[in-house]
């Protein structure tokens, strides 16, 4: 589950139109999503806050060993008009299952983003800060994000933990999405590390007026993508490449929405394939299977997500304070809304996972145990 910094963090870049799916680095999101969600270790409470439309807030508490914890700053020059409470956030804006990639949305114009006062231009670009600090043992992340254009944005990240080598860690990110295309430019200062990374989408163009989608006209309905990264650290010498393959269904498409991908580093002889398949409204189910051509070992991993849906309770007068019409508040308190999901992943090596993830009134929690195979080496 998305902590609330992260939710709020993906508002941010929703708010400023930016495509968080069209990117080489998220071409197996959905694979991840499904078989490598974390269990929890211990017990951790989370209390956050969304004080003002630029301002949250977070405290973290743990007990893990030590009791340990952290507190959490963040500040977005864009007002954020998003749900914040607990009991009223979609389970589904929170946790990390099988991803609907939507149609490629045409980038603003660059002059839609002027703002002009007196003959004078005063915009400014959109800036998210993001603080956190560990307790005891005095470790702090930040982060800054900023848009530059509608097609261009810088992001910076960073440690400091005196556990770390030289003390700390820097992490810069230039990235340009113009819909057909995305590229990265990276550095780190972690062994120097230098890379590029880019994906490409065949079809249309979302920069030009194409005619609107016929999935009649074919068997299925979406989109072919293909990208590859490159990367060099001076330090140690040595680098690595990769190239990717996707191909997913689009909301057009009238049959059972699914995503394949296909992965490969030939430096290490890694080959990875996933198929993830959302087989119906409340279940998915995902694969994937590894290879190395060099050593022969290979790796399968399955896994499923189930969520459980409720009616929704009708609050009339509450809706239609806020609302003012009765079909429209009919509609919003209408249906169903998902009340949790269970999450299941079993390994080729006897490895098994297993996530529950829900909403009990204000309180939003997640449990699982997870298990590892014993070996006879590791009994003796």
């Amino acid at each position: 589950m998305l902590g609330f910094m992260e939710y709020v963090q993906s508002a941010f870049l929703e708010a400023s139109h930016w495509n968080q799916d069209n990117s080489y680095s998220s071409l197996t999101a959905t694979a991840r999503n499904l078989l490598d969600f974390p269990t929890p270790r211990g017990l951790r409470l989370n209390v956050s806050s969304l004080s003002t439309l630029n301002l949250a807030t977070s405290y973290n508490l743990g007990s893990i060993g030590p009791v340990d914890g952290s507190l959490s700053y963040l500040y977005s020059s864009l007002p954020l008009k998003t749900t914040s409470k607990s009991s009223k956030i979609d389970l589904c804006d929170v946790v990390r299952g099988y991803r609907h990639l939507q149609e490629l949305r045409r980038p603003d114009e660059q002059w839609r983003w002027e703002v002009w006062r007196g003959g004078r231009r005063i915009d400014q670009r959109d800036v998210l800060l993001y603080g956190r600090m560990f307790l005891p043992r005095s470790a702090i992340e930040g982060l800054y994000v900023r848009r530059l254009s509608p097609t261009q944005q810088i992001r910076v990240s960073c440690v400091s933990d005196a556990r770390l080598k030289n003390g700390g860690t820097v992490l810069a990110l230039y990235q340009r999405d113009v819909g057909k295309y995305s590229t990265e430019l990276l550095y780190s200062t972690d062994e120097a590390l230098a890379g590029v990374r880019g994906l490409y989408n065949f079809g249309p163009d979302p920069r030009k007026d194409n005619p609107p989608p016929n999935p009649s006209a074919e068997r299925f309905y979406g989109r072919f993508s293909a990208g590859a990264e490159l990367y060099y650290g001076a330090m140690n010498k040595s680098g690595g490449v990769s190239t990717g393959v996707r191909f997913t269904t689009l909301p057009a498409h009238s049959g059972i929405p699914l995503t394949m991908t296909l992965t490969i580093n030939p430096l290490m002889g890694n080959l990875s394939t996933t198929y993830a398949v959302k087989a119906g409204d409340s279940l998915a189910l995902c694969s994937r299977f590894d290879f190395n051509v060099y050593s022969y070992e290979s790796d399968l991993v399955i896994g499923c997500e189930l969520w459980r849906r409720r009616r929704r309770m009708a609050r009339m007068a509450t809706e239609l304070d806020r609302v003012g019409d009765t079909e429209a508040a009919q509609g919003r308190v209408g249906g169903e809304e998902a009340a949790g999901v269970l999450k299941a992943r079993l390994g080729q090596n006897g490895s098994i996972g297993l996530l529950w993830e829900g909403r009990i009134k204000e309180l939003l929690f997640c449990l699982g145990p997870s298990a590892m195979p014993v070996t006879l080496e590791e009994r003796s």
